[in-house]
């Protein structure tokens, strides 16, 4: 179901969002995560994963879009199942990308619980290949085979990782699926941008104010807590974060998943939330749901020709629902005050 026009204002972010119906768009492969998509070379490429390692699209914008082709991915451990969730492209050249990954069996192999971590990967030709950096972000919590959510034993995963305009820091946002409740939920990191290319040991989680728990291990707090936590069978969490910068507004739109409230990750809306200032996490306002259940993952690609992305869109995006859009989604500003006597 669709939420028309739903207004989504608070005294310090004003703004609304509208959804509009539009011609079916599908991405070219099989989507199982935040599909990200960056520009080269002047043409659009677009990854999709179903863990079995990412697959490229290319064309001169998402509505032009080739066939979906699997791209190589090295991996500096085991080939454990990897999903690419975020990129950006370096200025000098570089693409760097950020991945979801999954370790099987730590719950015996009849056991469909998996543990998730998020690594760094980089490519140097274009996105045609990737080489992986390593695991950045895991949990340290103990593993809890009796959680009930239905994939996950604990973990972190399920990235967006943006950068801040003044290219000093990246920020991940992600989830936490265990440990203490006061933990779980949608969380944060950074990484100083002169650490891309060696980024192990160099993400620190943001805890209690400060950013200053290490990325392997580390303790978090929510920007978004867990309501109830990913061990119960009735989980109550907003998760999978997509983060773009709208020039628009001039602020980051986060869009959610939120899970609510039996086992299996149900969808029970997708939801948005605005800040400013990426450095800030209790800057984030409120989320606020504009879409009933509609299904997972989602996102917008901008419609700006060599600029529009995942992590860039202006006043009018595609909407994207697990690869699917039958949508434009428009963000609106709010009317400027009328002057008494008018």
């Amino acid at each position: 179901m669709l939420a028309l026009g739903v207004c989504l204002s608070s005294a310090a972010f004003p703004q609304d969002i509208k959804i509009h119906a539009a011609p079916q768009l599908d991405m070219p492969g099989q989507v199982d995560s935040n599909s990200p998509a960056f520009w080269y070379n002047g043409q659009l490429n677009l990854l999709n994963s179903t863990g079995d390692g990412p697959m490229r699209s290319q064309g001169a914008d998402q509505f032009h879009l080739g066939a979906a082709q699997a791209v190589p991915m090295t991996h500096l451990g085991k080939g454990w199942p990897t999903w690419i969730e975020a990129t950006w492209v370096d200025p000098t050249g570089p693409i760097f990308g950020w991945y979801h990954q999954e370790v099987w069996g730590v719950c015996g192999a009849a056991s469909r619980l998996a543990v998730p971590q998020i690594g760094a990967a980089v490519s140097y030709d274009g996105g045609a290949s990737w080489r992986d950096l390593g695991i950045v972000l895991s949990a340290g919590d103990p593993i809890n085979c009796g959680e009930q959510n239905g994939y996950f034993a604990g973990g972190n995963g399920d990235p967006f990782v943006m950068p801040d305009a003044e290219g000093q820091y990246f920020y991940f946002f992600f989830g936490h699926y265990g440990g203490p409740l006061k933990q779980q939920g949608v969380v944060m990191a950074r990484m100083p941008f002169s650490a891309r290319f060696g980024p192990l040991g160099n993400v620190w989680k943001y805890h209690a104010g400060e950013w200053n728990e290490p990325g392997i291990g580390g303790r978090t707090t929510p920007i978004f807590p867990a309501r109830v936590g990913w061990e119960q069978s009735d989980t109550n969490a907003f998760w999978g974060p997509s983060i773009h910068w709208n020039p628009y507004l001039s602020q980051y739109v986060m869009l959610l998943n939120k899970s609510c409230c039996t086992t299996g990750f149900p969808q029970e809306g997708i939801y948005a939330s605005f800040t400013k200032d990426l450095s800030k996490p209790d800057s984030w306002t409120k989320p606020k749901k504009f879409m009933d259940n509609s299904g997972w993952y989602p996102q917008v690609l901008g419609l700006e020709a060599e600029k529009g992305t995942d992590s860039q869109a202006g006043r009018r995006a595609r909407l994207y629902i697990y690869g699917h859009s039958s949508w434009e989604i428009e963000f609106v500003k709010p009317a400027a005050p009328t002057a008494p006597g008018q």
